[in-house]
Parts: C-alpha cells; sequence; structure tokens
C-alpha cells in the first residue's frame, strides 16, 4: 500500500487498439475515482507502457476494474534504458516499501513480459537471476502466489525492426488486471437480440467509461436501437432508458438480422438483452418516440447521455413529420393519422441532441455520441458546438479510406437557458457542418468508384 502523503508511480499496460480512446477513457476514469491526470505524467503515444503518479493502490485497483483499454497496472518499483539502469533504479527504491511483499512468511513469483519479441526460456531464466540482489526472503510459489512481480521490456513499435536490446526495461508488483474480457464475455456474436448496426462491446464500454457512467446513475440512449449501450451501462451499475423511433426494433418485430434467421423471434428484445447478462434490474423501459420532438417535461434527468445516431447509411435518419411538412401533390392524410416519416439532416439531428443534452443532463453529466465525418473535408470547427457544454475528448475511428466516425464527449459546465435553445445558429460551428448533411452520399460515391475501379481491374 501507498505510505500516507505520498504519491506513488504505476505503469499501466495498454491494449494496442483503439489507440485514441485509450487517453480519454483512463483521463475519465481517473477524474471518476478522484485521481487526477496531469501534464506532466509520462505517456507514450502509441506505445503499450505509460507511467501515471496515482496517489493510492485503491485508486489503481478502481481504475482497472473499469478500464477496457488497459491490460495491467503495476506499482513501479525502477526501470531504465538497459539492465544497469534497471538494477541501479531498483536500489533506489525505498527498502521500507519493498519490505511488506518480500517478508518470510510470503511466497512469490516472477513473470517476464516482453513487447514486440519472444524470449527463450533460457534468456528469461537470466534475467530473473540477475535480481538476486532485491532482498527477497519468501519462498517461490509458481501456481498461486502471493504477490507476483513483473520485468517488462519494450522492443518498440515496428514489428520488421526489432532491436538487439529494449527501449526501455521496467520491474514492478502486479496490483490488478483491466475488464478486456467483457469484449468476449459482451460480444455481439453472442447476443440474443441485434440489429444492422447494434455497437461493438468493447467500444460499448469505453463509450460507458468516457461518460463516467457509475452506480446508481440514469442514463439515456435518444437512438436506442437493439440497446448494446445500455447492456454496457447496465453492467457497471446504472439505470438505463432508451427511445427510438423505429416501432420494430423498440418491440423486437420484423425482419431478423442475423443470417439463416427470416423473422425475429418472440422474446428477441432490448429487456431479454439485459436478462441474458442478469442486469435486468437496471431496465427502466424503451419507448418508441421521434428524438427531434423530445417528449420531456422541462429538468434534469440524466446523468449521461449515450448514444450512437444514425448516419444513413445502414440505418436511414427519419423524424415524424406533420400536416405543413407533407410535399405539395401527396394528398393530406387524415387528421387521426400518425404523421409521415421524413428525413431528418444530421445537422439538425446533432444539434437537436445537444440541446436536449444541455435541457436534460445534470450539472456534470456527460454527452457522448458518434459523430460521421468525410475525412477529406473534416476539420474540428465542423464539432457541434453549445454555451452548456465543454468538448471532453474528440477521438477517431476510421470506416474507410475517406470516412471515419468521432467519438465526442462533452460535459454540462452551466445551466440551460432559454436563449441557448438556437445559439447554435450564431456559432461559427454552425455552417462547416451543415456540410455533412450530404454524407451519405460522399460515402456511397466513395463505395461506387472503388467497385467501378475493382472491375476495372478484374478486367484488366
Amino acid at each position: 500500500m501507498a505510505l500516507p502523503g505520498t504519491v506513488n508511480r504505476y505503469l499501466l499496460l495498454m491494449a494496442q487498439e483503439h489507440l485514441e480512446f485509450r487517453l480519454p477513457e483512463i483521463k475519465s476514469l481517473l477524474s471518476l475515482f478522484g485521481g487526477q491526470f496531469t501534464n506532466s505524467q509520462e505517456t507514450y503515444g502509441k506505445s503499450p507502457f505509460w507511467i501515471l503518479s496515482i496517489p493510492s493502490e485503491d485508486i489503481a485497483r478502481n481504475l482497472m476494474k473499469r478500464t477496457v483499454c488497459a491490460k495491467s497496472i503495476f506499482e513501479l518499483w525502477g526501470h531504465g534504458k538497459s539492465p544497469e539502469e534497471l538494477y541501479n533504479s531498483l536500489k533506489n527504491y525505498p527498502v521500507e516499501k519493498m519490505v511488506p511483499f518480500l517478508h518470510s512468511d510470503s511466497t512469490y513469483k516472477i513473470k517476464i513480459h516482453t513487447f514486440n519479441k519472444t524470449l527463450t526460456q533460457e534468456e528469461k531464466i537470466k534475467r530473473i537471476d540477475a535480481l538476486e540482489f532485491l532482498p527477497f526472503e519468501g519462498k517461490v510459489n509458481l501456481k498461486k502466489p502471493q504477490h507476483i512481480f513483473s520485468i517488462l521490456e519494450d522492443y518498440g513499435l515496428d514489428p520488421n525492426c526489432i532491436p538487439e536490446n529494449p527501449h526501455n526495461i521496467y520491474f514492478g508488483r502486479w496490483i490488478a488486471d483491466g475488464q478486456r474480457e467483457l469484449i468476449e464475455s459482451y460480444s455481439v456474436k453472442k447476443r440474443h437480440f441485434i440489429g444492422n448496426t447494434s455497437m461493438d462491446a468493447g467500444l460499448s464500454f469505453i463509450m460507458a467509461n468516457h461518460g463516467k457512467v457509475k452506480e446508481n446513475d440514469i442514463v439515456f440512449d435518444p437512438f436506442v436501437g437493439t440497446g448494446g449501450l445500455l447492456i454496457a451501462s447496465a453492467h457497471f451499475g446504472a439505470y438505463v432508458y432508451g427511445t427510438d423511433i423505429d416501432y420494430n426494433t423498440v418491440h423486437g418485430l420484423g425482419k431478423a438480422s442475423r443470417k439463416n434467421q427470416k423473422w425475429r423471434g418472440p422474446d428477441e428484445n432490448i429487456r431479454a438483452n439485459l436478462r441474458q447478462y442478469g442486469l435486468e434490474k437496471y431496465y427502466l423501459d424503451v419507448l418508441v418516440s421521434d428524438a427531434s420532438k423530445p417528449s420531456w417535461r422541462k429538468g434534469t434527468y440524466f446523468d449521461a447521455v449515450i448514444t450512437d445516431p444514425p448516419y444513413g447509411i445502414r440505418e436511414s435518419t427519419r423524424r415524424t413529420g406533420s400536416q405543413k411538412e407533407i410535399p405539395k401533390g401527396i394528398e393530406k392524410c387524415p387528421e387521426s393519422h400518425v404523421p409521415v416519416s421524413l428525413s431528418y439532416h444530421l445537422s439538425d439531428m446533432f444539434f437537436d441532441l445537444l440541446n436536449f443534452a444541455a435541457e436534460t443532463l445534470v450539472l456534470g453529466g456527460r454527452l457522448v455520441y458518434w459523430l460521421p465525418v468525410y475525412t477529406p473535408e473534416y476539420t474540428e470547427e465542423m464539432v457541434p458546438w453549445h454555451p452548456c457544454l465543454k468538448l471532453i475528448s474528440n477521438c477517431e475511428q476510421k470506416l474507410s479510406g475517406r470516412t471515419s466516425r468521432r467519438l465526442i464527449t462533452m460535459e454540462k459546465v452551466k445551466g440551460f437557458e432559454n436563449r441557448d435553445q438556437y445559439s447554435h445558429l450564431l456559432s461559427d460551428h454552425f455552417l462547416p457542418y451543415q456540410g455533412h448533411n450530404s454524407f451519405r452520399e460522399k460515402y456511397f460515391s466513395g463505395v461506387t468508384k472503388r467497385i467501378a475501379k475493382e472491375e476495372k481491374s478484374s478486367q484488366e
């Protein structure tokens, strides 16, 4: 355990996927558990090895109970760019911090972890034997040790140019592993109810972490679909609620998305998904509703709004119309008829979403959503803006050579006033983002060109 009044240094071993999402996730979780991420802390961009200063081991353990971007965390005892530097660093580490884990009644083992290189068993033993100067007094137990220590060696990121000697070597006491197993246990492939655009499990948990979701929060998804984002939030103990304009999806009706299955079964719905993972008690409800016309009384209801709006690619962007909006030449519907479905421009959709979040989030609550962009035209000014919301992070996931989507995280920093509702019209961000109303056309023009190119090359 950390001594009172000290801030220990820890080594994070990061997973090598979703690289842009890793830093915002760690920052959000440290903030959630009372830690603080400062600029002086060492992060190495694409490197899997990060050194952090964390106030206590409890915060480090809580961090690992949530993160899906980190594999493991170690209390860092020493590091260097060569074995000699590592050994000198270890000799300078306070003995009083080592003693509780090395006394004669304890059991331990030492593991070797290398990144971008494989060592022989003989090389591993040689590295372990070189640590005999450390005051280990306990017994070695390879099966169930009380304490696990690790030597971690970093051989860089280029698999085609592996150096003879490591760039960095670390030694530390293992504290805890992250939640990487959730990606497999919550895999969409095993899920009861899925759709064409069900969110990848790993990204769902990253979104919940970016949103700082915690126990007893109320989390809302206005484009709920098959509820993948609700599942991740419910796993962390939040009560979940959603709406969607698609009646069949909300009620689990219509054609199935799975291969070799024509129609959805009688118990394929969002509640059944939560039941599958033992999370049904966190399910509040899902309703058929139009996100462009929220049916909420004024007030702050939600701790987080986490959503993946449709982009018009595999799911259409729709809203309900009105008698006034029906195109000329079409006979008006009777008064009792549900209004026709109209297209919902992306710019309108995202500004409606920001207004909704600004109105209904508690102060300090977070909005996390995906923003589709046409990469050649993208600039940061295109990210929608709102006076009540502060941009926390903006991470890119590539969709194709010319398109991507960006995970936007915003935090409510001031109360909503009526004058804030149309403030986006005066924003410098409004006109540039309207260009993304043609995202669907730009996306499919790229697909069409690629198909034509492939056909041409196959004919040559």
